[in-house]
């Protein structure tokens, strides 16, 4: 379903991805790890061209772009096919839930706004914001608001979900909420490709768990493959740090 090839992209002398290969599949969930400054959030912003790539080509669903060359209508159209969720949320405070939610197919896809607003609806109750309707942003708890912007993306029924270390913002109470939902929905067949540090998610949701460090993806496979039987030392050492008491593997 989205294959992407060699994408490279510097800023300034500061290379970030030095050739990243990519393949998900209609129903996958493939989390990325990493440590901080591995490229991550930059792969998933050349993807939906919140970055221009400097190398680099995509397939979304047998269509071809290059990701650094690509017309304003091709990255209209990959955009289409992508939902973006962000780490800070990224709502309209001065609109209601579910204007914020209706806006992208009012405003993006030309949606009719009754038909936005039945949509908008649907998919706020499916994150459990059912009584949320009416209120703004700054009503609503970290989480709260994270399920908002998961309603978004859920409401323009995208071919894949892109989400960028979604409960980072949050404290660590409200994690668990925004990961259920995460859950649930990946439990419904939605695509998904997810940078977090929730390794819990990773071993629990994902079909698949990719490990970049320094620009490039180390090694990628099962969840069990990497949280298990990790191959590449780089990977058990990351292991090691994050969760020191959970693997018993030499390095």
């Amino acid at each position: 379903m989205l294959a992407i090839t060699d994408i490279h992209k510097s800023f300034g002398q500061n290379e970030v991805l030095k050739g990243v290969d990519l393949k998900i599949d209609k129903g996958d969930v493939v989390v990325i790890l990493g440590p901080s400054g591995s490229g991550k959030t930059t792969l998933l912003r050349c993807i939906n061209f919140l970055e221009k790539a400097d190398h680099g080509h995509a397939t979304f669903n047998h269509m071809e772009v290059d990701l650094n060359t690509a017309s304003k209508k091709q990255i209209h159209e990959v955009r289409q096919k992508t939902a973006f969720v962000f780490q800070n949320y990224n709502l309209f405070n001065n609109k209601t839930v579910l204007e914020n939610v209706t806006e992208g197919l009012i405003i993006g896809r030309n949606v009719p706004k009754g038909e936005a607003i039945e949509i908008g609806k649907k998919a706020l109750n499916k994150v459990g914001l059912s009584e949320k309707y009416d209120a703004y942003p700054s009503a609503l708890s970290g989480g709260q608001q994270q399920r908002v912007g998961i309603a978004r993306a859920i409401a323009l029924n995208p071919d894949i979900i892109l989400f960028d270390e979604p409960t980072s913002a949050l404290d660590p109470e409200l994690v668990g909420e925004v990961l259920q939902v995460m859950r649930n929905i990946a439990n419904e067949g939605t695509t998904m490709l997810v940078v977090t540090h929730e390794i819990s998610f990773a071993q629990e949701v994902a079909n698949r768990v990719v490990f970049m460090d320094g620009g490039v993806v180390v090694e990628e496979g099962t969840p069990k493959e990497i949280f298990v039987t990790p191959k590449e030392e780089r990977t058990k050492k990351f292991l090691k740090r994050v969760l020191p008491n959970e693997y018993t593997f030499s390095i």
